[in-house]
């Protein structure tokens, strides 16, 4: 055995202790972050209709913005940890800087994007001018400032690469707790702070993600051992940098194809009416208490598979995918069931009428129905990014919401029955799984011919 698995605990602790000390931190924040993502909405709310909409418009650049900073640090995460399994500790270091770096060259970008586009990307997509101030005071600290997020999302990505999930638990609990308490002090001006209204709510957002950001920063300096991480000598190298795009531009790509979907399905359920619209958006915030946790439990299994992967364990990788599985399916059965039985109690907390009831209970039953595939797909998508094959993740999320959902979704709408359009994610996700589970038959055998070399 290695001296590289004797000291790191992911090529010795068990398996299922390992994912679980790994993953549970990662589970508790991101849970956190579900949490804020609904009162931070409430609190926007109070300001006006129009300030609510011009945050869920600002939603696709901000949901780019974290898809970019999560592709980077997916990528890096990934041969970082496979690095470390291999034993090539220096490497490991110049993974980690071209990640940083990397991680630069994207703020410049969104940077640009605040100072120059911010109002015009609301224009675009037909914002009143009331709307388009909102966002534009909202949008352009959001990403003029952008840069705690990103380095947030990097630091936080070297963490988990070593096995550090714990700190990044502290970090993201950190930066979603102080915007929680922030907000609505600069929003409605309490304890004698100024009433900033929605730009209060941006700049909330923008404090905890550097405070975050810095802390990320921190603890890799003072508990990250494994990685030394120096600007001495540095410069560019085409070739990491590449490998990193290539396994991380997938997720990116994946992000966007989210945001087509949504798009669209908007496009589709406004037809039949705006309330419709509603149990839409509803869904997608209940659903995060479900899926968050489990792309909490990815983040501690990618670097698990890679680093196994690169000491050619193939022992390991296995049952840390079938562990994965099994907890995901728990957790996501438990929650369809939650939602079977108390949908109108769910629907209550978003304060829906009765007509938004009476169409919100069956959609969210339906729709619940797809949560036992769903489970199975987001673990492999992970699988495939931690072994360098994010094409196989892009390909499933492409298939599941362009290829399957939408084109159901519409052909169901001719109806003129809204309660079929909802069967539409029950079939995408059955079809996704049985393509996740063609992929991975296809990645185990080309990759895993790498450890039997």
């Amino acid at each position: 055995m290695s001296n590289t698995m004797k000291e790191n605990k992911m090529g010795t602790m068990p398996v299922n202790k390992l994912l679980i000390n790994m993953a549970l931190p990662m589970m508790i924040s991101m849970l956190v972050q579900a949490l804020y993502n609904i009162v931070d909405s409430i609190f926007v709310a109070r300001i006006s209709e129009e300030a609510l909409t011009a945050v869920s418009m600002a939603f696709p650049m901000q949901n780019l913005m974290i898809g970019v900073a999560g592709g980077v640090g997916v990528g890096t995460n990934a041969l970082l940890s496979r690095a470390l399994g291999e034993g090539r500790h220096e490497e490991a270091d110049k993974m980690a800087v071209q990640g940083i770096f990397i991680t630069a060259c994207s703020y410049i970008i969104f940077l640009a994007i605040g100072l120059f586009f911010a109002r015009e990307f609301f224009v675009i997509q037909g914002a009143n001018e009331v709307i388009a101030d909102y966002g534009y005071d909202y949008l352009s600290v959001i990403l003029i400032v952008s840069f705690g997020c990103l380095f947030q999302m990097i630091f936080e990505r070297l963490l988990q690469a070593t096995g550090r999930t714990f700190y990044s638990m502290i970090t993201q609990g950190t930066g979603a707790i102080i915007n929680i308490i922030v907000d609505p002090i600069l929003i409605f001006g309490l304890f004698g702070a100024p009433k900033l209204g929605i730009v209060g709510a941006a700049v909330a957002t923008v404090a905890g993600q550097i405070v975050a950001a810095v802390m990320a920063v921190i603890f890799n300096i003072k508990v990250n051992k494994e990685i030394h991480i120096t600007f001495k000598g540095f410069r560019p190298s085409g070739k990491r940098i590449c490998n990193i795009l290539f396994i991380g531009i997938p997720s990116v790509i994946m992000m966007a194809i989210g945001s087509v979907m949504t798009f669209c399905m908007n496009k589709i359920l406004v037809v039949f009416t705006s309330t419709a619209v509603a149990v839409f958006g509803v869904y997608f915030k209940l659903q995060s208490f479900a899926f968050m946790p489990i792309f909490g439990m990815n983040s501690g299994m990618v670097p698990i598979i890679a680093f196994n992967y690169g000491a050619k364990r193939e022992d390991r990788v296995i049952q840390t995918l079938k562990l994965a599985v099994m907890y995901a399916e728990i957790i996501m059965i438990l929650f369809m069931i939650a939602v079977q039985i108390f949908p109108v109690p769910m629907l209550s907390i978003f304060s829906a009428s009765s007509d938004m009831i009476r169409m919100g209970v069956p959609a969210l039953r339906t729709i619940s129905i797809s949560f036992i595939f769903a489970g199975i797909c987001i673990i492999c998508s992970s699988f495939f990014q931690a072994l360098g094959s994010s094409i196989y993740s892009m390909l499933v999320s492409f298939v599941r919401q362009i290829i399957f959902l939408v084109p159901c979704a519409y052909i169901f709408s001719k109806t003129g029955n809204v309660n079929l359009v909802w069967w539409a994610w029950p079939i995408a996700e059955l079809a996704s799984v049985a393509l996740s589970v063609f992929f991975f038959i296809r990645v185990r055998k080309k990759k895993f011919a790498f450890m039997e070399q």
